[in-house]
């Protein structure tokens, strides 16, 4: 990766401190009660690993894999790669995203995931591309608002590769 052009876009000391007050927001407004954190896999693997680090409260982790893009590019078809192994009905969930831009996805698994019967279903975002936007999303734990650049590391794949990246970047190409 030495050879590649990346520009950091947010370093680790930036992503840290926002992590930390995503997850002392999430544990004030959960006070007393479990939450259910569901990462949607890969991209948010990173996130979700030191949200769930950052969040003083009893969790159970349950995983979720979703595939929309193909390189660079959204293919606008949604496929489950992964469903959870256990209900969540009646339970507080938190969905874990890497990014929210066209809002399609994180549509799509909020209507599938709402037909579950949770008694609380919020989101939570590392990146947000408003510009992308198709579908208003409500994200109630926003890590960064960013433009509407290409963007890989922590977690953040192009074409499965740099998301071992401590920092996200933007790889041009």
């Amino acid at each position: 990766m030495a050879n590649e052009n990346i520009k950091v876009l947010i370093d680790e000391k930036t992503l840290a401190k926002r992590i930390a007050e995503i997850g002392a927001q999430i544990t004030k407004e959960h006070a007393g009660r479990e939450v259910i954190l569901v990462p949607v896999l890969k991209g948010s693997f990173m996130f979700a690993a030191d949200l769930a680090r950052a969040i003083d409260l009893p969790t159970n982790i349950e995983f979720l894999g979703l595939q929309s893009y193909a390189g660079t590019k959204s293919t606008g078809v949604v496929q489950i790669t992964s469903d959870l192994t256990r209900s969540v009905a009646d339970k507080d969930v938190i969905i874990i995203e890497d990014i929210v831009d066209t809002g399609l996805t994180m549509t799509y698994l909020l209507e599938n995931l709402q037909t579950r019967k949770p008694r609380s279903l919020k989101i939570a975002s590392l990146l947000h591309k408003p510009a992308r936007s198709k579908v208003h999303v409500d994200i109630d734990y926003l890590g960064f608002t960013i433009e509407d650049v290409f963007v890989i590391g922590y977690g953040l794949d192009y074409d499965g590769r740099y998301r071992n990246l401590p920092y996200v970047g933007v790889l041009e190409l």
